[in-house]
Order: C-alpha cells, then structure tokens, then sequence
C-alpha cells in the first residue's frame, strides 16, 4: 500500500489554507524552497500538479480541490485528538455507539443508557440492534464501544471480551387488570392452564422461566412467544395473555401498557452485563452507567 508523507501533506494543506506560500512560511517557520520542495515532491507523488498560478495568485487545481478537502479532514481530526488528549474538550460531542440485543427490553435498555444523556460533557449516544453474536463481531471490529446483554459473553468465544455485571432483578408477571385481579389470589399455583406470551428459546428469560415452570409444577398455555419484548407487551396489552418483564421496570409497564402486576417470580432472576472489549472500563459513559446501575437501578 502507498502511503502520504503526511509531512508534505501538511504543508500542501497549509499553504492552501493561508493562500500563498509566503504566509505558509510564517506559519510553519520554514524557509520558502523548503516548503515549494516539498509541495512538488508531493505533486509528484499523486501525479498531479496542485496547484496553478492565475496572475500573482495560487488556486487549486481540480485535483488540488480534492486534495484539500480530505487534508483539512485529516488535520481536523488531529487537532481534536491533541485536545482530548490534553484533558480539553473539543467541539465535537463524544461518539458512544452501544450494542442493544433486539431481546433486550427496552424501557431496560433506557434505564441503563439514561445516565449518558446527564453527563457534563456533550455524548453522541448511538444505539445499534442485531443478534448478540452479530453485536459481539462489531464490537471486535472496534465499531462498537460497548454490548449490553442479558447473559454474559461465553468465554469459549474465538472474541476477546469481558463481562462487567450491572445488576439483577425478579420477574413480574403481568397481565390486562381483569386477568390480573382474578389470578393474583392463589398465585403462582393460578398460572397452571393459563394463556402466557414468551420470549423465544433462544433467550436466557425463557430458559430460566421453563426451569420454573418445571420446578413448580406449573404448565401455561403457550400462545405466542416473540424476540421483540415491546412486542410481546403490546399483545399482552390486547388481553392475549399474561407477559414477564424484570422488576425494576413493572411500575412503567404497567403505566405504558395499561397491565398490572400478578405476581413477581421471585426465583427467576434476570441478570445484565456491559460487555466491553477491555478489562478494565475506560470510557466515561461506560463508567457513568455502571456506576448508576450498580447503585440505583438495581441496588
């Protein structure tokens, strides 16, 4: 691969910005042949001429144009890095892209970011859904800083990541006021034969709540599972079936949807993880949410 001297770049840059080589010289301290030389042995590189002579003015080829354009880019860019590695703050917010799991719920998901949106320095909070496994590839890929997840990462993984625990919470069953009012007395004896809606089997929720069914003897009638658990809550919002959902969010459910509570399952524990490429957190919104997390919405 061909690479710039991006020393040659830079005085290119430079000269196009001020206008002329003289200011150009000012600027950087250097001598004029130092800087016409080095313009040339970039000119040659591209196999260009940059610049053309119109009068006693310099002006942009077509080329030249091009050139610039990406060069006050670059340049843009470096002068953001010196300053965020200063300790200043630039113009620009700070870029934070989160891996969301299409079955993570998202009034959760809310929750946890929520903190991001407080924080003393402007974030640009990006939020980016797919499959766990596909989250995971783009986090490695270094275009995600961070997946949240209701299970942990495997440890198996050909990826390099680590599993920082925010915290955890029961499940609430939840249901249309009616259904909800009838089935409380007797709960969770009263769930035998009804109608439930649950997550799919891929997910670590329905594998914990068939391993309480099956503890307690208790055998619903399956009408619908779904990945989506907003989904799933708009249909239970409907009367088709009772619907789970943590905790620490019921009293938002019930609000949105209209629902109340059955019952919570105080056996079933759902767990969240940030799972992040680095051992130890580094990046300010991941520690503002750990930090919130650990001690308020699930403390």
């Amino acid at each position: 691969m061909d690479w710039f001297n991006y020393h040659h770049l830079l005085y290119f840059w430079v000269v196009a910005s001020e206008g002329s080589v003289t200011a150009a010289c000012e600027r950087l301290h250097l001598a004029q042949p130092t800087i016409s030389s080095q313009i040339k042995k970039l000119e040659k590189s591209i196999g260009s001429p940059l610049f053309e002579r119109s009068g006693r003015r310099l002006v942009l080829t077509e080329t030249g144009r091009i050139v610039f354009e990406y060069a006050d880019e670059i340049f843009t860019l470096g002068r953001e890095l010196s300053e965020v590695l200063a300790g200043r703050r630039p113009d620009r917010p700070l870029r934070f892209t989160v891996g969301v799991p299409d079955v993570l719920p998202k009034l959760v998901t809310f929750r946890i970011l929520e903190p991001v949106l407080d924080m003393p320095e402007p974030i640009q909070l990006v939020c980016v859904e797919g499959g766990l496994d596909d989250l995971l590839v783009e986090m490695a890929a270094h275009r995600l800083d961070l997946v949240l997840s209701d299970m942990p990462a495997s440890p198996d993984s050909s990826i390099r990541v680590f599993n920082h625990p925010l915290g955890q919470c029961a499940v609430s069953v939840l249901g249309i006021p009616k259904k909800a009012r009838k089935l409380r007395r007797g709960f969770p004896e009263s769930l035998d034969g009804e109608t439930v809606l649950l997550p799919t089997r891929n997910t670590a929720l329905r594998r914990s709540l068939d391993q309480w069914f099956e503890a307690k003897k208790v055998h619903p009638t399956v009408a619908a599972e779904f990945q989506d658990s907003a989904l799933a809550k708009t249909f239970g919002q409907s009367g088709l079936g009772l619907f789970f959902s943590p905790s620490v969010i019921e009293e938002s459910v019930c609000r949105q949807y209209d629902v109340e509570v059955v019952g919570r399952l105080e056996d079933v524990v759902e767990r969240f993880y940030a799972v992040s490429p680095e051992r130890r957190i580094r990046h300010p919104a991941v520690e503002a949410i750990s930090q919130r997390a650990r001690r308020e919405l699930f403390g």
